[in-house]
Protein backbone atom coordinates (compact mmCIF):
# COMPACT_ATOMS: atom_id res chain seq x y z
CA UNK A 1 0.00 0.00 0.00
CA UNK A 2 1.20 3.53 -0.95
CA UNK A 3 2.25 5.23 1.99
CA UNK A 4 2.09 8.90 0.47
CA UNK A 5 -1.92 10.35 -0.32
CA UNK A 6 -2.23 13.86 -1.78
CA UNK A 7 -3.77 15.12 1.71
CA UNK A 8 -0.40 14.38 3.52
CA UNK A 9 1.20 16.08 0.67
CA UNK A 10 -0.73 18.99 0.77
CA UNK A 11 -0.55 19.61 4.34
CA UNK A 12 3.56 18.88 4.16
CA UNK A 13 3.37 22.01 1.37
CA UNK A 14 1.20 24.27 4.18
CA UNK A 15 3.35 23.68 6.80
CA UNK A 16 6.34 24.52 4.71
CA UNK A 17 4.63 27.50 3.51
CA UNK A 18 3.61 28.62 6.97
CA UNK A 19 6.52 27.59 9.12
CA UNK A 20 4.58 25.69 11.59
CA UNK A 21 1.91 23.51 12.23
CA UNK A 22 -0.30 25.76 13.65
CA UNK A 23 0.16 27.75 10.64
CA UNK A 24 -0.43 24.76 8.53
CA UNK A 25 -3.99 23.94 10.43
CA UNK A 26 -4.97 27.68 9.74
CA UNK A 27 -4.17 27.38 6.19
CA UNK A 28 -5.92 24.11 5.35
CA UNK A 29 -8.80 24.79 7.63
CA UNK A 30 -8.04 21.91 10.03
CA UNK A 31 -7.48 21.32 13.84
CA UNK A 32 -3.85 21.15 14.75
CA UNK A 33 -3.72 17.68 15.82
CA UNK A 34 -5.47 16.21 12.68
CA UNK A 35 -1.49 18.21 11.17
CA UNK A 36 0.66 16.56 13.89
CA UNK A 37 -0.89 12.96 13.52
CA UNK A 38 -1.38 13.27 9.53
CA UNK A 39 2.99 14.06 10.08
CA UNK A 40 3.59 11.73 12.49
CA UNK A 41 2.22 8.92 10.84
CA UNK A 42 3.82 9.38 7.51
CA UNK A 43 7.11 9.71 9.48
CA UNK A 44 6.52 6.54 11.38
CA UNK A 45 5.62 4.24 8.38
CA UNK A 46 8.33 6.19 5.85
CA UNK A 47 11.16 5.42 8.31
CA UNK A 48 12.33 8.63 8.62
CA UNK A 49 11.86 12.43 9.89
CA UNK A 50 10.15 14.94 7.49
CA UNK A 51 10.88 17.60 9.64
CA UNK A 52 13.04 19.37 11.86
CA UNK A 53 11.49 20.96 15.57
CA UNK A 54 12.78 23.78 17.20
CA UNK A 55 10.31 24.61 19.51
CA UNK A 56 6.91 25.60 17.32
CA UNK A 57 8.71 26.37 13.98
CA UNK A 58 9.53 23.58 11.96
CA UNK A 59 11.67 23.35 8.76
CA UNK A 60 12.07 20.04 6.23
CA UNK A 61 14.63 18.00 6.48
CA UNK A 62 17.18 17.05 2.87
CA UNK A 63 14.56 13.54 2.72
CA UNK A 64 11.39 15.79 3.52
CA UNK A 65 12.48 18.96 0.93
CA UNK A 66 12.82 16.20 -1.99
CA UNK A 67 9.34 14.62 -1.13
CA UNK A 68 7.99 18.26 -1.50
CA UNK A 69 10.34 19.04 -4.52
CA UNK A 70 8.04 15.53 -6.39
CA UNK A 71 5.29 15.96 -4.08
CA UNK A 72 4.17 19.62 -5.31
CA UNK A 73 4.38 18.57 -9.16
CA UNK A 74 1.85 16.02 -8.13
CA UNK A 75 -0.49 18.51 -6.52
CA UNK A 76 -0.22 20.30 -9.45
CA UNK A 77 -0.70 17.32 -11.82
CA UNK A 78 -3.52 16.17 -9.53
CA UNK A 79 -5.56 19.61 -9.75
CA UNK A 80 -5.14 19.72 -14.08
CA UNK A 81 -6.51 16.25 -13.96
CA UNK A 82 -9.32 17.08 -12.20
CA UNK A 83 -10.18 20.51 -13.66
CA UNK A 84 -9.43 18.60 -17.35
CA UNK A 85 -11.85 15.94 -16.16
CA UNK A 86 -14.24 18.64 -14.80
CA UNK A 87 -13.95 20.48 -17.97
CA UNK A 88 -15.03 17.01 -19.47
CA UNK A 89 -18.06 16.13 -17.78
CA UNK A 90 -19.65 20.07 -16.99
CA UNK A 91 -17.64 22.32 -19.01
CA UNK A 92 -16.51 24.70 -16.42
CA UNK A 93 -12.99 24.19 -14.76
CA UNK A 94 -12.81 22.98 -11.16
CA UNK A 95 -10.30 25.70 -10.22
CA UNK A 96 -10.11 29.68 -12.12
CA UNK A 97 -6.52 31.48 -10.76
CA UNK A 98 -7.39 35.18 -11.32
CA UNK A 99 -4.43 37.44 -11.24
CA UNK A 100 -3.99 41.32 -10.91
CA UNK A 101 -1.93 43.94 -10.42
CA UNK A 102 -1.39 45.37 -7.22
CA UNK A 103 -2.51 48.58 -9.02
CA UNK A 104 -5.68 47.87 -9.51
CA UNK A 105 -7.69 47.93 -6.64
CA UNK A 106 -9.35 43.98 -5.65
CA UNK A 107 -12.72 46.35 -4.86
CA UNK A 108 -13.23 46.54 -8.31
CA UNK A 109 -13.87 43.15 -8.76
CA UNK A 110 -16.23 42.64 -5.54
CA UNK A 111 -19.70 42.46 -7.83
CA UNK A 112 -18.12 40.55 -10.44
CA UNK A 113 -17.14 37.94 -8.09
CA UNK A 114 -20.49 38.30 -6.88
CA UNK A 115 -21.89 37.75 -9.98
CA UNK A 116 -19.49 34.72 -10.79
CA UNK A 117 -20.61 33.09 -7.27
CA UNK A 118 -24.18 33.09 -7.60
CA UNK A 119 -23.92 31.41 -11.34
CA UNK A 120 -23.08 28.12 -8.50
CA UNK A 121 -21.09 26.67 -11.46
CA UNK A 122 -18.85 24.73 -8.74
CA UNK A 123 -15.56 26.12 -10.09
CA UNK A 124 -13.58 27.30 -7.02
CA UNK A 125 -12.10 30.98 -7.58
CA UNK A 126 -8.53 31.78 -6.64
CA UNK A 127 -7.50 35.20 -6.32
CA UNK A 128 -3.51 36.52 -6.80
CA UNK A 129 -1.80 39.80 -6.74
CA UNK A 130 1.75 40.77 -8.45
CA UNK A 131 3.26 43.64 -9.91
CA UNK A 132 3.99 45.12 -13.06
CA UNK A 133 6.00 42.37 -15.09
CA UNK A 134 4.81 39.76 -12.55
CA UNK A 135 0.75 39.99 -13.62
CA UNK A 136 2.43 39.09 -16.78
CA UNK A 137 5.21 36.17 -15.59
CA UNK A 138 1.87 34.41 -13.73
CA UNK A 139 0.18 33.80 -16.82
CA UNK A 140 3.31 32.91 -19.07
CA UNK A 141 4.32 30.34 -16.08
CA UNK A 142 0.93 28.67 -15.85
CA UNK A 143 0.31 30.23 -12.33
CA UNK A 144 -2.61 32.03 -13.30
CA UNK A 145 -5.34 31.28 -15.76
CA UNK A 146 -6.70 35.00 -16.29
CA UNK A 147 -4.38 38.13 -15.67
CA UNK A 148 -5.34 41.86 -15.54
CA UNK A 149 -2.15 43.62 -16.23
CA UNK A 150 -1.31 47.32 -16.51
CA UNK A 151 1.75 47.99 -18.92
CA UNK A 152 2.24 46.33 -22.18
CA UNK A 153 3.28 42.61 -23.10
CA UNK A 154 7.06 41.76 -22.58
CA UNK A 155 8.80 40.87 -26.26
CA UNK A 156 7.50 37.25 -26.94
CA UNK A 157 4.63 36.95 -24.86
CA UNK A 158 2.48 34.32 -27.03
CA UNK A 159 -0.62 34.26 -24.83
CA UNK A 160 -3.95 36.13 -25.74
CA UNK A 161 -4.59 39.92 -24.59
CA UNK A 162 -6.88 42.50 -25.23
CA UNK A 163 -6.65 46.55 -24.06
CA UNK A 164 -9.14 47.59 -21.66
CA UNK A 165 -8.83 50.86 -21.08
CA UNK A 166 -5.87 53.32 -19.25
CA UNK A 167 -5.23 53.60 -15.57
CA UNK A 168 -4.22 57.46 -14.92
CA UNK A 169 -1.53 58.17 -12.41
CA UNK A 170 -0.98 61.36 -10.23
CA UNK A 171 2.03 62.70 -8.80
CA UNK A 172 1.66 62.93 -5.00
CA UNK A 173 3.01 64.12 -1.55
CA UNK A 174 1.77 64.42 1.72
CA UNK A 175 0.69 68.25 2.72
CA UNK A 176 3.20 68.41 5.04
CA UNK A 177 6.11 67.59 2.41
CA UNK A 178 8.41 70.10 1.22
CA UNK A 179 7.72 69.27 -2.56
CA UNK A 180 4.03 70.39 -1.48
CA UNK A 181 5.14 73.85 -0.77
CA UNK A 182 7.34 74.87 -4.39
CA UNK A 183 3.55 76.13 -5.55
CA UNK A 184 4.76 75.32 -9.62
CA UNK A 185 5.32 72.42 -11.86
CA UNK A 186 8.11 70.55 -10.97
CA UNK A 187 11.08 69.27 -12.61
CA UNK A 188 13.47 66.92 -12.24
CA UNK A 189 16.07 69.10 -10.46
CA UNK A 190 13.16 69.84 -7.74
CA UNK A 191 13.38 66.17 -6.67
CA UNK A 192 16.93 65.89 -5.77
CA UNK A 193 17.70 65.79 -2.07
CA UNK A 194 14.12 63.73 -1.65
CA UNK A 195 13.42 60.37 -1.26
CA UNK A 196 11.38 58.23 -3.96
CA UNK A 197 9.08 55.59 -2.73
CA UNK A 198 8.96 52.67 -5.52
CA UNK A 199 7.29 49.39 -6.01
CA UNK A 200 9.50 46.41 -6.72
CA UNK A 201 8.41 44.55 -9.78
CA UNK A 202 7.33 41.04 -8.47
CA UNK A 203 8.63 38.82 -12.00
CA UNK A 204 10.96 36.33 -11.14
CA UNK A 205 11.98 35.05 -14.32
CA UNK A 206 11.51 37.79 -17.11
CA UNK A 207 12.99 40.96 -16.56
CA UNK A 208 11.85 43.63 -13.95
CA UNK A 209 10.41 47.03 -14.91
CA UNK A 210 11.20 50.64 -13.33
CA UNK A 211 9.60 53.42 -14.11
CA UNK A 212 10.89 57.32 -13.62
CA UNK A 213 13.85 55.85 -11.57
CA UNK A 214 17.40 57.88 -11.53
CA UNK A 215 20.86 56.14 -10.99
CA UNK A 216 21.81 57.37 -7.45
CA UNK A 217 18.34 58.86 -6.32
CA UNK A 218 17.21 58.42 -3.22
CA UNK A 219 14.83 55.93 -2.71
CA UNK A 220 12.49 53.15 -0.57
CA UNK A 221 11.32 50.20 -2.42
CA UNK A 222 8.27 48.45 -1.11
CA UNK A 223 6.68 45.41 -1.98
CA UNK A 224 3.17 46.30 -3.01
CA UNK A 225 1.25 49.62 -3.55
CA UNK A 226 -0.50 49.62 0.06
CA UNK A 227 2.87 50.30 1.21
CA UNK A 228 3.82 52.92 -0.97
CA UNK A 229 0.73 54.90 -0.30
CA UNK A 230 1.51 54.50 3.25
CA UNK A 231 4.96 55.98 3.08
CA UNK A 232 3.72 58.91 0.70
CA UNK A 233 1.05 59.34 3.30
CA UNK A 234 3.57 59.19 5.99
CA UNK A 235 5.38 62.35 4.31
CA UNK A 236 8.47 59.57 3.73
CA UNK A 237 9.12 60.36 0.21
CA UNK A 238 7.14 60.77 -3.44
CA UNK A 239 5.95 58.84 -5.94
CA UNK A 240 3.16 58.42 -8.72
CA UNK A 241 0.31 56.46 -7.60
CA UNK A 242 -2.76 55.49 -9.86
CA UNK A 243 -5.71 57.49 -9.25
CA UNK A 244 -8.15 54.79 -8.97
CA UNK A 245 -6.32 53.59 -5.29
CA UNK A 246 -6.08 57.60 -4.15
CA UNK A 247 -9.05 58.40 -4.20
CA UNK A 248 -10.11 58.75 -0.12
CA UNK A 249 -6.57 60.12 0.59
CA UNK A 250 -6.71 62.99 -2.08
CA UNK A 251 -10.46 63.87 -0.26
CA UNK A 252 -9.26 63.47 3.20
CA UNK A 253 -5.60 65.50 1.91
CA UNK A 254 -3.37 62.71 3.30
CA UNK A 255 -1.99 63.17 0.23
CA UNK A 256 -1.88 65.94 -2.42
CA UNK A 257 -1.62 65.99 -6.36
CA UNK A 258 1.02 68.03 -7.73
CA UNK A 259 1.73 69.31 -11.33
CA UNK A 260 5.17 67.86 -12.99
CA UNK A 261 6.71 69.57 -15.77
CA UNK A 262 7.00 65.41 -17.91
CA UNK A 263 3.91 63.58 -16.05
CA UNK A 264 3.93 60.22 -16.31
CA UNK A 265 1.37 58.94 -19.46
CA UNK A 266 -1.57 56.87 -18.45
CA UNK A 267 -0.68 53.15 -18.40
CA UNK A 268 -2.73 50.61 -20.75
CA UNK A 269 -4.51 47.98 -18.56
CA UNK A 270 -4.97 44.68 -20.82
CA UNK A 271 -6.63 41.63 -20.36
CA UNK A 272 -4.83 38.55 -20.78
CA UNK A 273 -5.55 34.74 -20.67
CA UNK A 274 -3.86 30.95 -21.58
CA UNK A 275 -4.17 30.14 -25.34
CA UNK A 276 -5.01 26.74 -23.99
CA UNK A 277 -8.34 25.20 -24.76
CA UNK A 278 -10.76 27.50 -22.19
CA UNK A 279 -13.78 26.66 -19.98
CA UNK A 280 -16.87 28.29 -18.98
CA UNK A 281 -15.41 29.79 -16.09
CA UNK A 282 -12.96 31.75 -18.32
CA UNK A 283 -15.14 32.39 -20.97
CA UNK A 284 -17.76 34.18 -18.12
CA UNK A 285 -14.87 36.71 -17.17
CA UNK A 286 -13.50 37.56 -20.45
CA UNK A 287 -16.84 38.55 -21.62
CA UNK A 288 -17.64 40.13 -17.93
CA UNK A 289 -14.41 42.11 -17.79
CA UNK A 290 -14.13 43.59 -21.53
CA UNK A 291 -18.27 44.63 -21.18
CA UNK A 292 -18.46 48.39 -21.56
CA UNK A 293 -17.09 50.45 -18.14
CA UNK A 294 -16.60 47.03 -16.68
CA UNK A 295 -13.26 48.10 -14.94
CA UNK A 296 -13.90 51.39 -15.17
CA UNK A 297 -12.13 54.48 -12.86
CA UNK A 298 -13.89 56.23 -10.39
CA UNK A 299 -14.22 60.14 -11.37
CA UNK A 300 -12.44 61.29 -8.48
CA UNK A 301 -11.74 65.40 -7.38
CA UNK A 302 -8.54 66.13 -7.01
CA UNK A 303 -7.65 69.11 -4.51
CA UNK A 304 -5.36 71.22 -5.61
CA UNK A 305 -2.15 71.66 -3.70
CA UNK A 306 -1.51 73.71 -0.45
CA UNK A 307 -0.67 77.44 -1.28
CA UNK A 308 3.13 78.08 -0.57
CA UNK A 309 3.75 79.63 2.35
CA UNK A 310 5.44 83.45 1.50
CA UNK A 311 9.10 83.66 1.71
CA UNK A 312 10.38 85.85 4.64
Amino acid sequence: MLKLSLDAIEIIDAIDRGGSFAAAAEALHKVPSTISYTVAKLEEQLGFPLFFRRGPRVSLTPAGSELLNEGRWLLRSAADLESRLRRIATGYEAELRLVHDSLLPAAALVEHIRAFEALNCGTRLRLGTEVMTGAWEALREGRADLALAIGDPPPGFAQHATRLRAIDFAFCVAPSHALARIGRPLDEDDLLGHTAIVVADSARLLPARSIGLVAGRARITVADIEAKIALQCAGLGYGYLPRCRIATALKKRELVALDVVAPRPAEPLWLAWSADDEGEALKWWRARLQAPDALAEPRIGVPPAPTPAPNP
